[in-house]
Formats: structure tokens, C-alpha cells, sequence
């Protein structure tokens, strides 16, 4: 018998959850990335949980023992209970009836194995009882303990029911994988014959799926992978792979945080044009890649950005930044310039003045940051 021994067990929220449903005789199962995370030790965001209990009478034992609860996709069977301002997602059993390769039309089931079949791999058809206990209906235990991303039953049928698992294999092989065994063959062959379905999904989705498998550890291998599936062209055109693993490697080296962005212009093709980016995400982009040097990116739009462009420019050319070019970049990002527009009044106003300061700032720029006041003036 294998149990979990997670702190969010134990909390008052999260037996409060469970005991809505349980005391009145319903099941409770925590499942999915709660369940898998803990089994690895990594870090824990959502509770979900998962009940024989319909939404309507989810919420009436929610309102009977004084806890919210939002109806937040009642039409699909799921509640989210608020209890201490913390959300639980609780969604009763469910089987897929009908799937377009976008959306599922479901029915509720009646335990936890039929429910399991509808999910995408086996690792995420964990289910843990409130006092630890693990479920686990089709052996996801086993490929959890050997880091395999393994689709549940029928690849090739499960991927039809939702495309978005074609990225979502390669994102959990990123991060949960084990590249040294290599990526699961009859997965990674159901992606590449489904492959032209992504072009049926939301740019949306296929961003925010995108982004976080970019955020991974190193997320060179899996990427390598899809891409020879076809996929990565089909989402990010003229897009490659192959500078991905060496600013992966700078990363690692100079201790630099992942940055999914960074790790985007890296693969080149035209992401603003073919994701759907939020106007950070964009704008970041255009720093990072725009033609400034890693100095004056870092000038106009601080360090981070200036890391990134220097990084992007040695993983392009197969080289290592020294430590002093890495503070040169960060010291950029801290340089004010030592003229204003007051030191060039009131001999100049209006255009002619904006161009002398610019032209000023050029110089000072170009010369590493060094050129004085005066030399600026003279």
C-alpha cells in the first residue's frame, strides 16, 4: 500500500474540503498534479479533487455545512468549494461520450476507473484518499517511479479526443521525464501522425502549453523531439531547435533563472506573429530581440533584458560570455546619462534639441558608458 505524506493533507482546509463529501457518505479523492507532485516531492499548487457526489449536490452539502461554493463549471460537473480562501476544485466522476480533437462531451461515471480512462497519461491518473492513501487504477504509479510520460491505453485514440495533448506530452516529459531512458516511442509516434491536428486548436492554448513547457528545467530533449515530429513548425513557422541547448547550457552554467521568453527567441521564427502573446510577453520579446548590444538593451530596458540578448548571441555563435561581459551588462543597467536637455538650453529647442541629446546619448553609449559631461558638450 503506498501513501502520500504532503503538509496540504493535514491542513484544516483540505480535510474541511474532503469532509463535505465524506460525511454524508460521498467519495473524495485528491487527483491529479497534487497527487503526482507530492509522490516527487515537487512543489504543489492546486487541490483538486475528484467525487461520486453530482455538482447539485456538491453544493447543497457545501451550503449545509457553511462553506462557498462556486457552480465554476457546473454544466461539466465541477465546484469550486472556498474554504479559508483557498479554492478546491471538486469534480465529480466523469466519462468522455463524445470528443472533436478540442472539447469533450462528458457523462458522469460511477468510480474512480472509469474516470481514470478519460485522462491523458498515466502519472495524472493518481488519486490519493483524504488520509493519504493512493489509488492508482492504471499503473501510473510505476511509470511516475521511472519518470515515463506514458498516454493512458490508446495513444493515438487519445490524442484524437484533445490535441493539445500532442504538447502537453512533450511539456510533461520536460518536466517529469527521465531523458537518459528517452521519450516514450508509441507517444512520441501517435504525435507525429496526429501532429496536424494542432492547427485546430486556439492560439491560446497552444501558447500557454507552449510557454510552460519552454519553462522547464531544460526543456532542449523534449523540444528536440517535437520538433522532429513536425510539430514545432506547425505552431512557430521557420522556428528551430537546434540553439535551444546551448542557451539552456549558459543558463545552467552562469546560474541564470529559466525565462520562457528568452528560451522562445531562441527558436526564432516569427512568435509574435504565430502565438498569441499578452503585450509583456510581447514587448519583452522585442527587447530581447531587437538589434541593440547586450550593453544598451540592459540600458534601456535593465538587466534581465540585457542577459537575455547576450545570452541569445553567444548561444547563436557556440560561446561562452566571461563573467566580466556579464557584469558589463548588469553595470549597463545602472549607467545614467550624464547630460539632459537643460545642459543644451537655451541655445537649442524643440527638434534640434531632441537630436542633440539623442546624438549625445549615441556616443556616450558607444563608448562604453565612459565619455563625461563635458566630453559630451565639447
Amino acid at each position: 500500500m503506498t501513501r502520500i505524506d504532503a503538509d496540504w493533507l493535514t491542513k484544516t482546509a483540505s480535510q474541511r474540503a474532503c469532509a463535505v463529501l465524506t460525511d454524508a457518505g460521498y467519495q473524495a479523492w485528491f487527483v491529479g498534479g497534487c497527487v503526482r507532485n507530492a509522490l516527487l516531492g515537487a512543489p504543489v499548487s492546486d487541490l483538486d479533487l475528484t467525487t461520486d457526489a453530482r455538482p447539485d449536490r456538491v453544493m447543497a452539502l457545501a451550503k449545509a455545512a457553511g462553506v462557498k461554493a462556486v457552480p465554476t463549471g457546473f454544466d461539466h460537473g465541477t465546484v469550486t468549494l472556498v474554504i479559508d480562501e483557498e479554492p478546491f476544485e471538486v469534480t465529480t466522476f466523469r466519462r468522455d461520450v463524445a470528443t472533436d480533437g478540442r472539447r469533450a462531451t462528458v457523462a458522469y461515471a460511477e468510480d474512480i476507473a472509469e474516470d481514470a480512462r478519460r485522462r491523458d497519461f498515466t502519472m495524472n491518473a493518481l488519486y490519493a484518499a483524504p488520509d493519504g492513501e493512493i489509488a492508482d487504477p492504471l499503473g501510473g504509479l510505476r511509470d511516475l517511479r521511472a519518470r515515463r510520460v506514458r498516454f493512458i491505453e490508446d495513444a493515438d485514440r487519445r490524442i484524437k479526443e484533445d490535441y493539445l495533448r500532442i504538447l502537453r506530452f512533450f511539456r510533461f516529459h520536460a518536466w517529469y521525464g527521465d531523458d537518459g531512458n528517452g521519450i516514450d516511442p508509441d507517444g512520441l509516434a501517435a504525435c507525429a501522425e496526429n501532429v496536424e491536428g494542432l492547427a485546430q486548436l486556439s492560439l491560446e492554448r497552444i501558447t500557454a502549453e507552449t510557454l510552460k513547457l519552454l519553462a522547464a528545467p531544460d526543456p532542449a530533449p523534449a523540444l528536440a523531439s517535437f520538433a522532429a515530429t513536425g510539430g514545432l513548425g506547425q505552431i512557430l513557422p521557420g522556428a528551430v531547435a537546434s540553439e535551444l541547448a546551448p542557451l539552456v547550457h549558459l543558463e545552467h552554467l552562469h546560474g541564470i533563472a529559466p525565462d520562457p521568453i528568452r528560451r522562445l527567441a531562441a527558436l526564432g521564427g516569427d512568435p509574435a506573429a504565430s502565438l498569441r502573446l499578452s503585450k509583456t510577453e510581447a514587448k519583452h520579446l522585442d527587447q530581447v530581440t531587437g538589434a541593440m548590444s547586450p550593453q544598451e538593451t540592459a540600458y534601456r530596458f535593465g538587466a534581465e533584458a540585457g542577459i537575455a540578448r547576450l545570452l541569445l548571441e553567444h548561444a547563436a555563435m557556440g560561446t561562452n560570455p566571461t563573467p566580466e561581459l556579464l557584469c558589463d551588462v548588469k553595470d549597463a543597467a545602472t549607467q545614467t546619462c550624464p547630460v539632459t536637455a537643460a545642459d543644451f538650453m537655451p541655445h537649442l529647442s524643440g527638434p534640434a534639441l531632441g537630436a542633440a541629446l539623442r546624438k549625445a546619448e549615441v556616443r556616450w553609449i558607444q563608448s562604453g558608458f565612459t565619455l563625461t559631461k563635458d566630453d559630451l558638450l565639447d
